[in-house]
């Protein structure tokens, strides 16, 4: 079968729409149906359902992914031992993270050692990242931890800590130290619900019996920061975003009762036969992050 079928096939599993599907593989939708239907056609079976605007995945769709996403893993397998026979002179590394900031520095010196590997970089949550992982489409990412999944392995990293951050212009640009509770009465702007560092924020709140209500909820922390700084608001960052922003119309005040740190891992698939690429950019990652700490 045609490996370029399957591409297609898992393109519209994933976009679950045609048009979206081809303009992401750049080809045309009426060619991107065409081999759908020609893959169906081999297969003598419907694969998608199409109800009015929506596609929906059969259950012999759902049968021909499942073994798809093992054909293409099996392929990155043979690329990777093919790899390690050249000795890390080409290759590529899809990394999921929730904040790129976390591998800025690393990106930089790795590129220096080993100029032949690119390294693609995912902003997604622990849950996508994970997703990511087991569905073969990202490498290895970057994550709160511990992890619960039997088929993923950790190790840590650094331990990471939340501060709140104002202007220099904020009432509170002086204050020593807040509480989560004197959050409600200003604007606030937080990570949306699906990142686990909203999650850790919430948890909290609730356990002290309120709820924050942000203004606007946002994606990544550059935008929270930038969102802060032009309307005089606040929000929530932490420590190692903090540590690489330089701007002297900022005030990181410490949260009296969220004063807990949680550490940030590296997660990979447990039965993956690590190509040295993974393996020495996991080692750099380390000794990076034990240097900074």
């Amino acid at each position: 079968m045609d490996i370029r079928l399957l591409e297609y096939f898992i393109a519209v599993c994933e976009e679950l729409h045609f048009t979206k599907a081809a303009e992401r593989l750049g080809i045309s939708q009426p060619t991107m149906s065409q081999q759908i239907r020609l893959l169906e056609d081999r297969m003598g079976i419907s694969l998608f359902q199409r109800i009015g605007k929506k596609v929906y995945i059969t259950e012999a769709g759902h049968i021909l992914l499942n073994h798809t996403r093992r054909i293409f893993y099996e392929l990155k397998q043979v690329d990777n031992e093919i790899n390690e026979l050249r000795g890390l002179q080409r290759g590529k590394l899809t990394i999921g993270c929730s904040g790129n900031h976390l591998l800025l520095p690393s990106i930089v010196t790795f590129h220096e050692k080993y100029p032949q590997i690119e390294l693609s970089i995912m902003n997604a949550s622990t849950e996508e990242t994970k997703e990511g992982i087991l569905n073969n489409q990202v490498d290895i990412g970057i994550i709160f931890l511990p992890i619960d999944d039997h088929q993923l392995e950790s190790k840590p990293l650094f331990r990471e800590k939340l501060f709140l951050v104002v202007s220099d212009e904020h009432e509170w640009a002086d204050t020593s130290y807040i509480k989560l509770e004197d959050l409600q009465s200003k604007p606030i702007f937080l990570l949306q619900k699906k990142y686990l560092i909203r999650q850790f924020i919430d948890q909290h709140c609730q356990e002290a019996g309120f709820k924050l209500k942000p203004v606007v909820e946002l994606s990544d922390s550059e935008s929270l920061f930038r969102m802060t700084l032009l309307n005089k608001g606040a929000t929530i960052l932490p420590k190692s975003y903090l540590d690489n922003v330089s701007n002297p119309n900022i005030r990181i005040i410490p949260i009296a009762d969220l004063d807990i740190q949680k550490e940030i891992g590296v997660i990979y698939r447990k039965e993956t036969n690590h190509d040295s690429t993974i393996g020495v950019f996991i080692d750099h990652l380390i000794k990076n992050y034990k240097v900074k700490s």
